[in-house]
């Protein structure tokens, strides 16, 4: 298809160039100029129905909403001019018209298009003196979703999701003028595993989150750019995360995961399978102290560095003395690019372990679809693979690890955020308490964690600095929304722990200088830098893509 040629044309007093055809209000947001509106969205398409984006067109009889009106050459637009003031203004106020005036017990307010919009374009005195239409309030229309009727703009943003992304038609808008109401189709509810990016769409306090109502008000809680851990998509979300006000809500730092847009891996959506994982994060299952299996079977608490270190040594002299083949460690998909580079030098270069697993097993299998979700329920294999793991190393499986165990092939285990119990069945947990070494590094305790020699804790993915690497190769960073809890720490340090103890010492203090060294380490990785990841990432083997065209 022919790229469309560019057009210049002038919207408020300033000159923008964009493709001929190109809808106004895409235009306006390209040059960073917000253009007041409801039903729009890039990803829904531009029904007009709210009439809110009107502007003034030179030359034209009357006002045109800027969600419909396509860039022409020359073409002079205001959207700020009094006329398209005075048209917005109407618009908001019809929408207004039978609006309940609830907005200081509205879970909505703090981000309300509805509040914004009529301190930035209304504040007028309201002309309506007729009663306000009343419909119903509080229905329950998804195992996570609430409706309220009467604060419905009937914008159709919700049932053009369900309609276009979804395809599960759960939602329609029913009767005319101001009886109009959405509601669910008889006998239905909004159930679907993306259900609550509507609550994301609405512009409005229609449809709110039944997990997040009334647990705090938006204005105390900070956002983090980050990538969503819960499968191999790694959808771009932002953490909201309940920092201002830790008294109120002491066992959930983290209040909610939203959707953040990235063209290149999730769009504008997430589904709500890693939407509801931030409450892992604060789980009561965290764990927060290193500690050692006394004599007596009882755990004894251990400095967190103290104990990688020690744990190091114990696993030396157990090589030195029964050989590294009876050692098996089994690695995270959840690590991080940074925890997989000190693991392999740890591991693969440094102790030279043979019986080695990183890839997903049923562990870490779950249900996919064709719009986000990916079968492989951990972030950063393809990151593994990338820095040699399944590929340049030989891997084992969890078969062959139990049958190696059965057969008293192996003295140690080491497991990185995963359950061989699990996975065995609870008949091993004896077996494996009774190996001669055993560690667990991981985030939350587990069937093998109350069963291994030493428990080393380490951070969840929303307290470190940190990269991961989706299944398309697409590499993107998290950041630290909240405070290690405990005396966890990020993988890679204490991995670096165990290197120094064991004669290979490091000079990383932070995640950056651990990226910084992989990147120059690592082919795949090569002109990638914390600082040309941006917002959106970048694709593995980057800088080869930038090289220039041999003849």
């Amino acid at each position: 298809m022919a790229e469309r040629p560019l057009v210049k044309f002038t919207l408020n007093g300033k000159t923008l160039e964009a493709p001929e055809g190109t809808l106004v209000i895409d235009a306006a947001r390209a040059a960073s100029i917000h253009i007041p509106h409801y039903c729009y969205h890039p990803g829904l398409g531009n029904p007009g129905v709210c009439r809110l984006c009107i502007c003034e067109v030179e030359g034209a009889p009357k006002p045109a909403v800027s969600c419909r009106l396509p860039v022409k050459a020359g073409m002079v637009v205001k959207s700020d001019s009094p006329r398209a003031k005075q048209a917005q203004q109407s618009s908001l106020e019809f929408h207004l018209q039978n609006h309940p005036l609830d907005c200081p017990v509205c879970d909505q307010a703090g981000e309300c298009w509805l509040q914004d919009y009529y301190m930035s374009h209304g504040l007028y005195t309201s002309a309506v003196r007729e009663d306000k239409r009343h419909k119903a309030k509080r229905l329950q229309i998804g195992p996570k979703v609430m409706l309220d009727q009467e604060r419905c703009i009937l914008c159709t943003r919700c049932t053009r999701f369900l309609d276009q992304v979804t395809r599960t038609h759960e939602l329609g808008i029913f009767h005319r003028g101001d009886r109009d109401v959405l509601a669910p189709y008889p006998g239905r509810q909004v159930d679907n595993p993306y259900a609550s990016n509507i609550v994301d769409l609405c512009p409005v306090g229609a449809l709110t989150d039944t997990d997040f109502r009334f647990k705090v008000r938006v204005w105390y809680l900070s956002e983090t750019p980050s990538v969503c851990t819960s499968c191999a998509r790694g959808c771009a979300i932002d953490i909201h995360a309940n920092l201002k006000r830790p008294w109120h809500t002491p066992d959930a730092r983290i209040a909610r995961f939203k959707p953040r847009v990235n063209p290149e891996v999730n769009g504008w959506w997430m589904c709500d399978e890693g939407r509801y994982s931030y409450s892992e994060i604060d789980s009561k299952l965290r764990l927060r102290f290193a500690s050692r299996l006394a004599e007596d079977g009882k755990p004894e608490h251990v400095a967190s560095a103290e104990a990688a270190k020690r744990a190091a040594r114990e696993l030396s002299a157990l090589v030195e003395e029964k050989g590294i083949d009876g050692l098996a460690v089994v690695l995270s998909g959840t690590l991080s690019n940074e925890d997989f580079f000190a693991a392999r030098r740890l591991f693969i270069e440094r102790l030279n372990v043979s019986r080695l697993l990183a890839a997903p097993g049923p562990d870490q299998l779950g249900a996919e679809d064709a719009i986000l979700r990916r079968k492989e329920k951990v972030p950063n294999h393809e990151g593994a693979a990338a820095l040699g793991f399944g590929k340049r190393i030989r891997e084992t499986s969890w078969s062959a690890l139990k049958d190696a165990l059965d057969q008293g092939k192996l003295w140690g285990l080491w497991v990185v955020d995963r359950d061989p119990v699990a996975v065995w069945g609870a008949d091993y947990a004896n077996k494996l308490a009774g190996l001669p070494f055993s560690a667990f590094v991981g985030s939350k305790a587990n069937g093998f964690s109350t069963v291994a020699k030493w428990v080393l804790p380490s951070c969840s993915f929303a307290e470190e600095d940190a990269t991961f690497t989706n299944f398309q190769g697409q590499v993107q960073r998290a950041r630290v929304a909240a405070p290690s809890l405990g005396e966890s720490r990020p993988d890679w340090a204490i991995f670096a722990d165990m290197l120094g103890e064991l004669g290979r010492p490091v000079a990383w203090e932070t995640a950056p200088q651990v990226f910084a060294e992989l990147a120059r380490a690592e082919p795949a990785f090569a002109g990638i830098t914390l600082d040309n990841l941006g917002p959106h990432g970048r694709r593995l083997g980057f800088a080869a893509q930038k090289e220039p065209a041999r003849a």
